[in-house]
């Protein structure tokens, strides 16, 4: 009887609530738009084939996996050349925005086994993606952060923006049966982009790059989902959600944009002040020098305290004191503490000498650089070689000398040692390289007629060379001839040697003289 009593209730109470917002003053100046957008838009979607459509490319087939590598491939390949057209080729290959989608319309209709074979499909792509562009990046000898990669290290509000946008339209385009605008989407949207500077940032080890860019993924991603799960639920895709889950959905949907706009709000107001205060330098510096100086190379560091700010001056006259006067009027404009190098360059008053003197500025400075990579990989070389850390490899750039004192190694003899001395010479033509053996055994010298044989010369070689690494004296042991003659030897080739003489025999014995 009070069952009966509360279903009769709650279903009378239905019309009243109905009623209720019908009546209101917003149910009435909405309900024109709310019954014509039923009548003449969602009732003209094929909801099952959109459904049916979305499945189709959720799953991470062979073809999917592979597409996904080829374009993790083309994007890094992109990115490390600098090339904004190779980038955009890359997201045209894309297949990461279906599953995507899947997300999101698995959200709205509340299917769980649909939405975990797109997560699925989605982790599995980007696991990919990332660990191939990593491979890449390993195999590559180009390894330097370009602008392509740097720009998507920091995302921001617009990023939120573009990919809210790039959702509306890829599932406005799926909803309407027109999927082949989802091509520009995935450019718009730039999905694998991130993905291959997260493999850079994992290939180099570079922590910032590697976070800052799964950051602009994961942007771009939750953004699309969700957007696509609002998009599916305003044209009336049927859900198996309770009206109290989807109003959960919604508030949680609607948290999570006001979560990321915040931090990503923030992060565009910090790009925002150094665009503008990029150009206040560039003001500042054009106003200490005469009208026709030039300024070049202008680089700030604004994570330093005071702010690091370089430069180079094409001028026709120098300005001094312009360092600590640019830093005082760049301190009262930006409002922090500030400090200015100034590299001034005299040129003539032709209008291309500036040009010219900052082109070859620029191929000085490549050629430095170029001299430090290879500077860089020859201590990698020796290091490797001698068994040790980097910061142990001592080197002379005056003298263009580079040392290093191996560890024992097991099995390896003194001819070991300099077959790793002179493969690494051969990698560093115009520099010298020692690498100082560990005091083991000598060899023997074989002696015929007094004098060594060619086996003992090349073992008495062996041994000078050694002692010159080292620098320890020389025990020669043998007949009185045999061990002078090869004690000479030593002395000779400016070694400390001592003769011990025993029973003549067919060898020498050579050993360390150690304290």
């Amino acid at each position: 009887m009070n069952a009966t009593t509360t279903e009769n209730s709650t279903a009378a109470d239905q019309p009243e609530r109905v009623a209720r917002w019908v009546y209101s003053p917003v149910g009435r100046s909405i309900a024109p738009m709310r019954s014509w957008w039923r009548k003449e838009v969602v009732s003209n979607v094929d909801h099952k084939a959109v459904v049916a459509k979305v499945a189709l490319e959720c799953p991470a087939t062979p073809r999917y996996m592979l597409m996904t590598m080829m374009s993790a491939g083309i994007a890094i390949l992109g990115l490390l050349l600098s090339s904004g057209a190779v980038v955009i080729g890359a997201m045209l290959l894309s297949p990461l925005m279906s599953p995507i989608l899947g997300v999101g319309f698995a959200l709205a209709t509340g299917k769980q086994k649909w939405l975990k074979i797109s997560a699925r499909s989605l982790a599995l792509g980007s696991l990919a993606a990332i660990l191939f562009s990593a491979f890449i990046v390993l195999v590559s000898p180009l390894e330097t952060i370009t602008e392509e990669i740097a720009a998507r290290t920091r995302p921001n509000l617009l990023d939120l923006m573009v990919a809210l946008f790039s959702s509306i339209a890829g599932s406005y385009a799926m909803i309407r049966g027109r999927e082949g605008t989802i091509v520009g989407v995935a450019i718009a949207t730039a999905l694998m982009p991130p993905l291959a500077v997260v493999g850079f940032g994992l290939a180099t080890f570079n922590w910032t790059v590697f976070f800052g860019a799964f950051g602009l993924f994961i942007t771009n991603f939750l953004t699309i989902a969700l957007t696509a799960t609002l998009m599916a639920r305003l044209y009336g895709f049927r859900t198996s959600l309770s009206t109290r889950q989807g109003w959960f959905q919604n508030v949680g949907i609607f948290v999570i944009f006001v979560a990321m706009a915040v931090p990503l709000g923030l992060t565009l107001r910090s790009i925002a002040f150094e665009a503008n205060a990029q150009r206040i330098v560039t003001s500042e510096l054009e106003s200490a020098f005469p009208d026709d100086a030039e300024i070049g190379g202008t680089t700030i560091n604004w994570e330093s305290d005071p702010v690091q700010i370089s430069a180079n001056v094409f001028t026709p006259e120098f300005r001094t004191g312009a360092e600590a006067e640019v830093s005082r009027r760049l301190k009262d404009r930006l409002d922090r503490e500030v400090v200015v190098s100034l590299d001034q360059l005299r040129v003539g008053t032709d209008p291309g000498a500036a040009q010219q003197a900052e082109l070859a500025k620029a191929r000085a400075a490549e050629q430095a650089a170029a001299t430090e990579r290879q500077i860089a990989t020859m201590v990698d070389r020796m290091a490797t070689a001698a068994g040790v850390e980097r910061g142990d490899v001592m080197l002379d750039r005056d003298m263009r000398r580079i040392a290093a004192t191996a560890r024992p190694l097991p099995q390896l003899t003194l001819a070991g040692y300099r077959e790793l001395e002179r493969r690494v010479v051969r990698s560093t033509p115009g520099w010298t390289a020692q690498l100082r053996p560990p005091l083991l055994q000598l060899p023997r010298v074989a002696m015929a007629d007094g004098k060594p044989t060619d086996s003992g010369r090349a073992s008495l070689q062996l041994a000078i060379w050694a002692a010159r690494r080292t620098g320890v004296p020389i025990m020669v042991t043998g007949s009185a001839e045999e061990a002078s003659s090869v004690a000479k030897a030593l002395e000779d080739a400016g070694i400390e040697a001592t003769a011990t003489e025993t029973l003549s025999g067919d060898e020498v014995e050579l050993s360390w003289i150690t304290l």
